[in-house]
């Protein structure tokens, strides 16, 4: 095990601006968010005429070949992870100023199609329904039922999220009498589908290689993120924020995708600007210490998942933080906790206790 020491994810630390950055802070609500701006740029100058030009190079051309190579290099292993999680960000902060309302349709409508993502669900999922219901009962995205150390249980849970993940988030806002959501999440599926239909008979290799397998990656790894996230649910207060989530400290992935890691504290403070997570951890830390928080530091959700799916215990236990020294006894009685709480979750008729709050 591991006792919390230097963290080094990233805060705010305030710079001289110069002429790019003071134009497009004329147009976005928090001057912390100005990385946003930059990477729609470079997405906007790469990746979309890459894709775009796959409609029109020679099919399976060697230059089609070339610009296919590029094009998933930098859709899959550059971009695909920060895009992902600048949308969450963007998702629960208004990006730009309410004067220029309208540009914040471009990052879910225009960048977003070409990483997978059908314009609006992610909102109406992410903000409508997972966070209210926080990994409980009425989350049909929750991990609690399911055997979270087991592949197969892993598999059964991305199946149903892919095969009925869109219906199930219209009828839970439908019966949460949330008809502007349902409105959005429904509209923004068909025209993206509805488009893809269209452009499969103008160039199928295209449209399956810049839409349809995004789509299908990106519904992998947001579940994969999610059952990560919500592996280790305590079965006696499963709505605590504490107990249901974890975090993840001193890892690139922080740097990469703007704190993601902090998960804890995202659930207990969702609109939390991304800059201020490791402050607010620190601060906060005999609340996590409380709770026996599970904290990993120097892994984050990927290298999370694999350790899982391979029953690693032993290993998930030496890069975890035990935050006083006396939170876990030693490593196999933080072993023994990560144990318990990957098992089956049935639910129940009581509503259990809501999200501890900071």
């Amino acid at each position: 095990m591991k006792t919390l020491g230097v963290i080094n994810d990233p805060v705010f630390t305030g710079r001289s601006y110069n002429q790019f950055d003071r134009f497009f802070l004329r147009y976005i609500k928090d001057e912390r968010d100005l990385p946003f701006i930059y990477l729609s740029l470079q997405i906007t100058f790469t990746l979309l005429p890459l894709a775009i030009s796959l409609f029109f190079l020679p099919l399976f051309s060697g230059w089609w070949w070339a610009a296919a190579a590029v094009h998933l290099y930098i859709s899959n292993f550059m971009f695909k992870g920060p895009f992902g999680l600048m949308l969450h960000c963007t998702s629960h902060r208004q990006f730009f100023k309410p004067e220029y309302d309208w540009m914040n349709k471009y990052i879910p409508w225009v960048l977003a199609p070409f990483f997978g993502h059908t314009p609006e669900t992610y909102y109406s999922h992410h903000i409508g329904m997972h966070h209210p219901e926080n990994n409980l009962e009425d989350d049909h995205s929750s991990t609690m039922t399911f055997q979270r150390d087991s592949f197969r249980s892993f598999l059964a849970y991305f199946g149903q999220f892919f095969v009925r993940g869109v219906y199930d988030l219209l009828a839970y806002l439908r019966m949460k009498n949330r008809p502007k959501l349902a409105q959005r999440a429904f509209i923004g599926e068909v025209i993206f589908f509805g488009i893809c239909i269209v452009l499969l008979f103008v160039n199928w290799s295209a449209t399956v290689l810049a839409f349809l397998f995004p789509m299908v990656i990106y519904r992998l790894i947001a579940m994969l993120g999610n059952w990560t996230q919500h592996a280790f649910v305590d079965a006696e207060d499963p709505g605590n924020a504490y107990k249901n989530s974890i975090t993840c400290i001193n890892v690139n992935y922080n740097k990469k995708c703007w704190n993601d890691g902090y998960h804890i504290s995202h659930h207990i403070r969702p609109a939390m600007h991304w800059t201020e997570h490791p402050t607010f951890f620190k601060k906060t830390i005999d609340k996590y210490a409380q709770n026996q928080a599970v904290i990993f530091d120097g892994l984050d959700f990927l290298q999370v998942f694999s350790l899982l799916m391979r029953g690693r215990y032993d290993r998930l236990a030496a890069s975890m933080v035990n935050l006083d020294g006396t939170t876990f006894a030693n490593q196999a009685d933080a072993e023994a906790l990560l144990r318990y709480r990957t098992r089956r979750i049935p639910f129940r008729q009581a509503v259990p206790a809501e999200a501890v709050l900071a």
